[in-house]
């Protein structure tokens, strides 16, 4: 990293850390007196456009997004890729009102835990996974119910850029449960914006938007078959991107092999 590039870098997250201080603090007092669709765009839509904008200006970051006209008019399930913090500023700003799932303890983080806790979160405690998966099933329902749409991150953690993790089917358990679509997204932030480190690229990161995946069917096998077809979307559109390697030709057959 250059010098230029690192004093740049050290204005972002200083400027960034303030305004979330700043932001969480304002809100705590506040948002408490909104209904919950203007307490969302308050807290969180205004914050993570202010962070776009700042990954705009300070690291050179933008963004462009392909499949815009996807986006079904009742909320839903959406699942996505996860590589960097950017995907989470754009997703929270871009769909509103928006619900994700989080670590339990975030929310007693002074001021800023307080200000996610009015954002209706699905907090989990992922030293149980069972419990866990019976949080998201049972309050991501009631969140659809309310036009909420629920944010999964099936890979569970971030990922390394060029890479991809195995997708879990909660998710779509959760679509398939609601009778209501899975949102598939794929994005290469994790090129510019890395998984560790503070080294930030910039660049133009590419957003996709799939067209809306229905299983076929209920049950287990209709939610295994749907996750399936969400990765295999997820990898193939990656691919397009340049996130991943191409995928392995498939062996010749054998009428086909030089004798």
């Amino acid at each position: 990293m250059s010098i230029l590039q690192a004093i740049r870098t050290f204005l972002f997250y200083l400027l960034l850390g303030t305004s979330s201080l700043l932001w969480c603090t304002l809100s705590f007092f506040v948002a408490p007196f909104m209904s919950f669709k203007t307490r969302y765009r308050f807290i969180n839509v205004y914050w993570c456009r202010c962070a776009l904008w700042l990954s705009k200006v300070f690291l050179g970051i933008s963004y462009e997004v392909k499949g815009a006209e996807n986006v079904p008019d009742r909320p839903c399930v959406i699942q996505s890729n996860h590589q960097s913090t950017w995907e989470t500023f754009f997703l929270s700003a871009y769909f509103e009102p928006l619900s994700q799932v989080l670590k339990r303890e975030l929310l007693f983080v002074p001021f800023f835990g307080w200000a996610m806790a009015m954002l209706r979160p699905i907090a989990i405690d992922r030293d149980n996974p069972k419990v866990a998966l019976k949080q998201v099933a049972q309050k991501g329902d009631v969140l659809l119910k309310d036009n909420v749409w629920v944010l999964i991150f099936p890979e569970g953690t971030r990922v390394p850029y060029g890479t991809i993790g195995k997708f879990s089917r909660s998710g779509s358990a959760l679509a398939v449960n609601a009778s209501l679509p899975v949102l598939p997204i794929a994005h290469n932030a994790g090129k510019f914006w890395p998984k560790a480190g503070w080294i930030r690229k910039p660049g133009v990161i590419t957003v996709v938007i799939g067209k809306p995946m229905y299983a076929e069917g209920t049950g287990p096998r209709a939610i295994a078959e749907l996750n399936d077809r969400v990765q295999a979307w997820n990898e193939q559109t990656q691919r397009e991107l340049g996130s991943l390697p191409p995928a392995p030709a498939a062996p010749a057959a054998p009428d086909q092999l030089a004798v």
